[in-house]
């Protein structure tokens, strides 16, 4: 190559642009908007149980965290999620009484969990799990053992509309 054509050609651009995002490919480091307030997404968990699979995105937005929980079963289902005080043990009981409201047991099992952030010290750790549903079917209640604590969050669906991501990274 001459002098001409090293000074005149053109350089190749590697700054390519971050991929369009999902709710199903967020990553951490994504900004996602939802209820007029940017959280940025700190921590994912990937849950697998047998061969489903589905996530939770830990949002932080000043001082307050919510979860994004993502899967795909028949539909897209998404739902926001914050940690509340509940005592509870396993096993896991029939219905549960959350606030005047009667929560009834929908789904338990265990799941291996991947995570990344700041969840990535729960990479390879096993959870058992319990989803519960109220007479509404408006609002959730879940519960994450992990180790000798139960974790205990109160959710509602959301629809993927509400939310916007802006990809932080390729």
């Amino acid at each position: 190559m001459g002098l001409f054509s090293r000074i005149f050609s053109k350089k190749k651009n590697d700054t390519a642009a971050p991929q369009e995002r999902t709710v199903l490919s967020i990553k951490v480091g994504d900004i996602i908007t939802y209820d007029l307030r940017d959280f940025e997404v700190v921590g994912k968990i990937t849950y697998r149980d047998g061969s489903y699979e589905w996530y939770s995105y830990q949002l932080l937005e000043g001082n307050d965290t919510i979860w994004l929980a993502a899967e795909m079963d028949d539909e897209l289902e998404l739902g926001i999620y914050r940690k509340v005080q509940i005592p509870i043990q396993k096993p896991y009981p029939k219905e549960i009484t959350y606030e005047n409201s009667k929560y009834y047991l929908e789904e338990t099992g265990s799941a291996r969990v991947t995570g990344e952030g700041r969840s990535a010290s729960l990479n390879g750790s096993e959870t058992h799990y319990a989803e519960y549903m109220d007479e509404t079917e408006q609002s959730y209640l879940s519960f994450e053992s992990w180790g000798t604590e139960i974790e205990a969050s109160y959710g509602y669906s959301i629809e993927a509309y509400e939310i916007k991501i802006l990809a932080g990274s390729k």
